[in-house]
């Protein structure tokens, strides 16, 4: 009964802030203006990241490479003190490259350690839609539809709407049925082989704390006929598949070699890896890149190379060029959709007040939005021209610059989310009554409605065009849908649209 309470003041609270809202910015400023607890804080985000590009300076740098030519090796320069790789100081760069032609190079430290890593976790929603935006351009609703047939039409893959990215431990009996089913087309060596062995269940994919309502995605028990797929679900099914095998096999193991040089009194470096075992990457066939592993080291990571044979003591004198590398920081990336949904999912970083315990909360409850809504939100923020796509990009639109400023401070900041959810689970614990909740909301929403209506901002159409609308006489306002081009009406009342033109797939 609790928890049914709590649902349903999740629901009512919603409901009455963003209707409420919504209706008093439209009706004021008479243009179609929508907020709500989650949409507004996602649209803050972008906002946020757009004004931090609009901000950014970039700055010079500058390093330095040490190039061997027998055998080929290439050498950067380690500031001793910082241990940073680039220096914004190009006198001091340009004169340790003078002072260091010519000199011996030798090698002061070789050291090999083996090591391993595991499978990447399988595929919840979220982290299904990121793969699926990155790899084939899907936008998150379409990835949830792809999902949701491939899971009630076909019944080969399971519940796609989870936050989970583990097994519990009474879906592992099942795995070999699992991997039988899907043994077919490319996959049929593979999971064949694996459905012959006893599985293991280890801790890297299976644990019942990290499981809460479903488990992750995994094919089920029902046959595959790949010819009944379209390609979308083709693909689909590809990324879910074998990262389900990826897990079952072993760790990918390799030796990790750092070399240490030095030249006079600086210091250099290079790293290298040679492949032990392939381990988990044989399910990817070659088409997992060494690049996906790169992106979560960020990019002032040290390049792997091809390393020759090294020992500690090895001197090189001649032919050695050293080298001036510059380059300029890069301002932050505006947000595609991939992106978008991990700041969605984790929207700490954009909250004004660190408060450790709203932190906390937010991290439990998976940032804004659950992980069945935020393609819907997102897809709601498109279709009422808020933000707007180029290429991949995402970017806010005027409409959504100025609702920004038409907004109570209060909804556009991520720790409403982290307030509600606090007294939500008070009372799905029996700790408050639904009742106190629903009243504070009620008064909430009032003074929200108060706020907007006595409000002095002003908001103009900057998309008007001279058609006049046939019904009405009105002029109309030229917007981008997701995938058309429309003309409507500058007035609710009438809401008339045509469409001028559509992107198909042609």
């Amino acid at each position: 009964n609790h928890l049914r309470d709590a649902a349903m003041c999740r629901a009512e609270a919603d409901w009455l802030v963003g209707l409420n809202a919504t209706r008093a910015l439209t009706c004021k400023y008479n243009a179609q203006l929508s907020c709500g607890r989650v949409q507004t804080p996602t649209l803050a985000i972008i906002a946020k990241r757009e004004e931090e590009i609009r901000n950014f300076r970039p700055k010079a740098y500058w390093g330095l490479t040490a190039r061997t030519s027998k055998p080929a090796l290439t050498l950067t320069w380690q500031d001793k003190k910082s241990g940073g790789m680039r220096s914004f100081d190009r006198d001091r760069m340009e004169g340790l490259q003078k002072s260091l032609r010519d000199q011996q190079v030798w090698i002061t430290k070789v050291k090999k350690t083996p090591k391993k890593t595991m499978a990447p976790l399988l595929y919840d929603l979220t982290e299904l839609q990121r793969d699926a935006n990155k790899r084939f351009g899907y936008s998150a609703k379409e990835t949830l539809n792809i999902m949701q047939r491939l899971y009630e039409n076909h019944k080969i893959l399971t519940y796609p709407r989870t936050d989970s990215r583990y097994l519990s431990s009474d879906v592992i009996g099942t795995l070999k049925e699992r991997l039988k089913a899907c043994a077919v087309g490319p996959y049929k060596k593979m999971a064949g082989s694996l459905s012959m062995k006893p599985v293991k269940a280890n801790k890297s994919f299976v644990d019942d704390k990290k499981v809460s309502d479903h488990h992750a995605i995994i094919p089920t028990e029902q046959f595959v006929q790949l010819e009944h797929l379209t390609n979308e679900e083709r693909k689909i099914y590809d990324l879910v598949v074998r990262r389900f095998l990826a897990v079952l096999y072993p760790p990918f193991e390799y030796e990790q070699t750092t070399v240490k040089a030095g030249c006079e009194e600086e210091e250099f470096l290079a790293k290298g890896k040679i492949v032990l075992k392939e381990g988990w990457k044989e399910a990817y066939e070659g088409s997992w890149s060494d690049e996906e592993d790169e992106e979560q080291k960020g990019e002032s990571a040290l390049r792997e190379q091809k390393l020759p044979n090294l020992e500690k003591g090895m001197q090189f004198s001649n032919n050695i060029r050293i080298e001036i590398i510059t380059g300029t920081t890069r301002p932050p990336a505006h947000f595609n959709e991939a992106t978008l949904l991990s700041a969605m999912e984790n929207p700490v970083r954009y909250m004004e007040s660190r408060d450790a315990k709203t932190v906390k909360t937010l991290g439990e409850t998976g940032g804004l939005g659950t992980v069945a809504t935020r393609a819907d939100i997102i897809d709601k923020l498109f279709h009422s021209f808020l933000m707007e796509k180029r290429g991949k990009e995402i970017f806010i639109t005027s409409k959504g610059r100025q609702l920004l400023k038409l907004v109570p401070e209060d909804l556009k900041k991520p720790e409403l989310t982290a307030d509600w959810e606090n007294k939500l689970s008070k009372i799905a614990e029996g700790k408050l009554k639904d009742k106190i909740f629903l009243s504070e909301i009620r008064i909430y929403a009032q003074e929200l409605t108060k706020e907007i209506k006595t409000g002095d901002g002003t908001f103009r159409h900057d998309n008007l065009t001279n058609t006049k609308c046939p019904v009405c006489g009105k002029r109309m306002l030229a917007v981008n849908g997701k995938n058309s081009k429309l003309l409507v009406c500058q007035d609710r009342e009438c809401g008339h649209r045509e469409t001028i033109s559509r992107t198909s797939n042609a």
